[in-house]
């Protein structure tokens, strides 16, 4: 019966962790270009009373054996990155990405992050910079006195000055994608980071690679669907309940088990 106990107590923790998981899709709902994540759970290790095979004392052998399970672990934290709804803004500096690529930013330490929110927005000198500031890589230098922006499907930046007929090519929007983006490190702010797990970048331009292309004057909405996560609270709070339940029972038995009399 103290078994019992410990391996429900892991079932609540379990519970406890998908429920947070399912907590921050809902948070981020309207976040744009974010990415729900989905919880993976595996059985612990098992304590084996008999082995499988092995022969008793008439000599026939025992089609199965004895195993008792210790409980539940969380395996992983999948980030699903499906391609998000996209919501027109009629902004220009508003960029969605159609296909797997990210953009790539400067961090403050001279890193780059990466991120799916194309949201973003001219800095003093008319550098694109994200909401927090970070500039875009490769940067994107928009010239004092541009009456008009256009960026096309492929990332090819273009201005039309004031007193000119015909627009003015001045930059071009490189993307980067992963061979395993779930390996990517989510560090806040919509930006990610490479690990070992994702993989080293594969860099090109919108078009190529599977990047996917630009769509100018559109924002990427978060993938988190409402009605699945609503669901999945309820799963999750049912055997949240039901494991608290096996707790209770053990106890009421060692209750018992104590109160035997002779």
């Amino acid at each position: 019966m103290i078994r019992s106990m410990y391996t429900a107590a892991t079932g609540m923790e379990c519970q406890q962790l998908y429920m947070d998981t399912i907590s921050h899709n809902l948070a981020n709902v309207n976040t744009s270009g974010f990415k729900r994540q989905k919880i993976e759970f595996q059985d612990l290790m098992y304590q084996t009373l008999r082995e499988p095979g092995v022969r008793n004392f008439e000599g026939s052998m025992a089609p199965s054996g004895i195993e008792v399970g210790l409980g539940v672990r969380t395996a992983a934290t999948n980030r699903i990155f499906e391609q998000g709804s996209l919501n027109q803004t009629s902004n220009p500096l508003d960029l969605a990405l159609e296909g797997d690529g990210f953009y790539q930013v400067y961090l403050p330490d001279g890193g780059i992050a990466y991120t799916r929110d194309g949201s973003f927005k001219l800095s003093s000198d008319g550098t694109l910079v994200t909401s927090e500031g970070f500039f875009l890589e490769p940067q994107i230098v928009i010239p004092e006195g541009a009456q008009e922006i256009t960026i096309d499907a492929q990332g090819k930046v273009s201005v039309l000055l004031a007193g000119e007929d015909t627009s003015t090519e001045i930059g071009q929007i490189e993307l980067a994608r992963f061979i395993n983006p779930s390996g990517l490190k989510a560090i806040g702010g919509n930006l990610f980071v490479e690990t070992d797990s994702s993989g080293v970048p594969i860099i090109g331009l919108p078009g190529e690679l599977n990047m996917g292309f630009i769509k100018q004057g559109y924002a990427e909405a978060s993938n988190v669907q409402i009605v699945e996560e609503m669901v999945n609270m309820i799963t999750a709070q049912r055997a949240f309940e039901i494991v608290s339940k096996s707790i209770q029972v053990s106890e009421d038995m060692l209750q018992v088990t104590n109160n035997l009399k002779r």
